[in-house]
């Protein structure tokens, strides 16, 4: 396939501690909402592909888990997609939070730092900053960190920031076709991104711990003839206690998560959709191998 002159594509790496903001951004950059986003750390588990395809060329951002510690087998599966994320990248993009540089971020940096690729800073959530003259010595400062191609400060909930970024990124990836269609905006399959937004509404509509200890399996997914999208789930935890909190009170908590998660399929599929969630116990289903595997967590 002969490629127009002057095409690029290649693969982005979004990398930064917990909760400044990644899968915001990839959501905006793409245009429509691939990665489950709540406001507490560490709720991305795995990569995410995002897929942006331009007039020049094809921008392949990858989201991933932020950088952070653990030692059970989740933990160490989510550290293996951050570091696989960063194998073969073409562009590092380091995303902080303003006016913030916490001992994560300089975590984040080592690790992009260790492959030789352009390396662009997005300062993120520069809107939140209310003293903005706090704002020009902080990004000197952050400027001295690293050799960066640019020190991009931006709102990622912007439509203008984002177009920028994606504008500055371009012209730092190699030459090549796209490789996906100009209409695929992501490689996962519904599956996964079903069993997300069953996940995002956990976060987002419990307290403390608990969803940290909850994992979602998709255990059947069909597509009806008339378009209607059937989805049977099952919610794991770990306590006895726990599940009683996922159900609530004659199960009106989980019909709730059940509600909110069918709403956010139904706007990603544009179809309508059935969704039955199951709460079940099982207190090691984050170090059993079988089941972290069925989960989409395998070695």
């Amino acid at each position: 396939m002969q490629v127009e002159e002057g095409h690029r594509c290649g693969t982005i790496v979004l990398l930064g501690r917990p909760n400044v903001g990644k899968s915001t951004l990839l959501n905006h950059l793409i245009g429509q909402k691939i990665s489950i986003t709540a406001p507490r750390p560490q709720t991305t588990r795995d990569q995410i592909l995002g897929i942006l395809t331009l007039p020049g060329g094809q921008l392949l951002f990858l989201d991933t888990p932020g950088v952070h510690q653990g030692h059970r087998r989740l933990h160490r599966h989510i550290l293996r997609a951050t570091r696989g994320a960063l194998d073969g990248a073409d562009v590092g993009v380091l995303v902080v939070e303003a006016p913030l540089w916490l001992p994560g971020d300089a975590e984040a940096l080592r690790w992009l730092l260790q492959r030789e690729i352009p390396l662009v800073l997005v300062v993120n959530k520069v809107d939140r900053v209310r003293d903005k003259k706090r704002l020009l010595p902080y990004l000197q400062e952050l400027g001295q960190q690293a050799s960066f191609a640019s020190v991009l400060p931006l709102s990622a909930r912007r439509p203008q920031d984002v177009a920028l970024l994606a504008q500055v990124l371009l012209p730092l990836l190699p030459e090549g076709p796209a490789r996906f269609p100009p209409d695929e905006i992501t490689d996962r399959q519904m599956r996964f991104l079903a069993a997300e937004a069953v996940r995002e509404q956990i976060f987002r509509q419990l307290s403390a711990e608990l969803p940290y200890d909850t994992a979602v399996a998709i255990e059947r997914y069909r597509v009806e003839e008339s378009g209607r999208h059937e989805i049977e789930a099952t919610i794991y935890c770990r306590r006895p206690g726990q599940k009683a909190i996922l159900l609530g009170d004659s199960g009106l908590r989980l019909k709730r998560i059940g509600m909110r998660a069918r709403e956010s399929i139904e706007q990603q599929t544009g179809s309508r959709v059935w969704l039955g969630l199951w709460v079940k116990e099982r207190e090691d289903w984050d170090r059993h191998p079988g089941l972290l595997h069925e989960l989409g967590y395998g070695e």
